[in-house]
C-alpha cells in the first residue's frame, strides 16, 4: 500500500512539474493584461481572455515535447518498477 502511495505522489509532482509553465505563462500574461486594463481603464473580458487563451496555447505546442518526454520517462520507470 505504502509503495502506491508513493508512486501516486510521484505522479502528481510530475503533473505539477509538467503544467507549470503553462500556467506560469499564462499568469504573467493576465498581469499584463489586468496591468494594462487598469492603465487605460478598459473593463472588458475578452481583452484579458484571448491573449491568456493564445499564449497558453502557444506554449502548451512548443512545449509538448518535453512534456511527452518527461510522461514517457515517468511511464519507463513505473512498468520497470512493476516488473
Amino acid at each position: 500500500m505504502e509503495i502506491l502511495v508513493d508512486d501516486f505522489a510521484s505522479a502528481l509532482m510530475l503533473l505539477l512539474y509538467i503544467s507549470a509553465p503553462v500556467l506560469l505563462i499564462g499568469l504573467l500574461v493576465s498581469l499584463i493584461m489586468s496591468m494594462l486594463q487598469a492603465m487605460t481603464q478598459v473593463q472588458e473580458q475578452t481583452n484579458s481572455l484571448v491573449p491568456r487563451l493564445l499564449a497558453m496555447i502557444t506554449a502548451t505546442l512548443f512545449l509538448m515535447s518535453w512534456m511527452i518526454s518527461q510522461v514517457m520517462t515517468f511511464a519507463e520507470s513505473m512498468f520497470e518498477a512493476a516488473s
